[in-house]
């Protein structure tokens, strides 16, 4: 029997096809960090595996939330945001990878990807007050002190501003970390052939009820309904997509998109609708996913190439339609 897709939240559709004989799979989901959560393990469901897979996924995120939320006062990094003194903050070994890599991605991006962005993202009306005006004129001036991955230092496990005021949102990536994580704590609880999602982002292990690859569906971007673009097959790997037509407002025909460039401090304003990169890590996807939108076309396939990146870039054509691109990291997974 052939089932239908199956949207799970983000940007993703997982879909798979069963036989009458296949192995059961337990479903179960949930809210966290701000979004939803998905995990399919493929074993015969039963009350004792269902709590036991639930209080695993739910003390990972719970860990996630409490190490990186902007939305708790008492988090790790709101503790790092409020200090003002440039005498560094002990942070513990998760929230310092994650730092770490951030980093990384934002010099390997040339300052697309940015985790102090965050006053600049407000500025523009993304906030959790979500009021979508610009800001007044001259306000993104003010900000551009203490704005920029060079105001931040890492070093073993404290982590230091250089300037007092500046603070990072780890929005996008941490939600790759949560899943990342997950998926590391249920295998290590003996669940080998597995998919979950946080928040669009997705990890896939071993194969699916019918014994096959897990197969993803690339949402089509688009304001109006959940349409399947394109399907991918995931095989032990994670996938992740940034795309900025549903998260965005007009002012006098201009569109304001989520996506703030930190080089510009602007909206970003290219063709680009959607990018999906895959990768070993979620971690990994989510950051490069945002950072490969920000850059936009050429520039963004031309990163991805240089740094063997699997990626598939949806821009609008002036025709109303779509032209896709892949690399050739991509390319290779076909």
């Amino acid at each position: 029997m052939i089932l239908p897709a199956l949207f799970v939240g983000g940007l993703f559709y997982v879909t798979f096809t069963r036989e009458p004989d296949a192995p059961q799979q337990l479903v179960i989901q949930g809210e966290a960090l701000g979004t939803t959560w998905m995990v399919k393990s493929v074993e015969p469901p039963n009350e004792d595996s269902e709590q036991l897979l639930r209080q695993i996924v739910e003390t990972a995120l719970g860990e996630v939330d409490q190490q990186m939320s902007t939305y708790r006062d008492d988090s790790e990094l709101m503790a790092f945001n409020r200090a003002t003194s440039l005498e560094g903050v002990g942070v513990s070994t998760a929230l310092a990878a994650v730092v770490q890599e951030a980093i990384q991605i934002g010099e390997q991006s040339q300052g697309a990807f940015d985790v102090t962005i965050g006053p600049a993202v407000r500025a523009w009306g993304f906030g959790p007050d979500n009021r979508r005006v610009p800001p007044a004129d001259g306000w993104m001036e003010q900000l551009t002190s203490h704005l920029g991955q060079d105001k931040i230092r890492l070093d073993g496990d404290k982590l230091y501003k250089l300037h007092p005021e500046v603070e990072i949102d780890l929005s996008a990536i941490a939600k790759g970390y949560a899943v990342d994580l997950v998926v590391e704590r249920l295998m290590s609880a003996g669940r080998q052939n597995l998919m979950a999602e946080v928040g669009g982002e997705i990890v896939a292990r071993g194969q699916n009820p019918r014994g096959e690859t897990w197969r993803l569906g690339i949402e089509t971007p688009t304001e109006r309904g959940r349409d399947v673009y394109r399907v991918v097959s995931l095989h032990n790997a994670s996938m992740a997509t940034s795309g900025d037509y549903r998260n965005y407002y007009e002012v006098e025909g201009e569109r304001m998109s989520h996506l703030i460039d930190p080089r510009t401090l602007r909206p970003i304003e290219h063709k680009l609708a959607s990018v999906t990169v895959v990768a070993d890590r979620c971690s990994t996807a989510d950051a490069w996913a945002t950072g490969l939108s920000v850059l936009g076309m050429p520039e963004g396939h031309e990163a991805a190439e240089r740094h063997s990146l699997a990626a598939v870039f949806i821009v609008r054509s002036d025709d109303g339609g779509f032209i896709t691109q892949t690399t050739s990291a991509f390319d290779a997974l076909e």
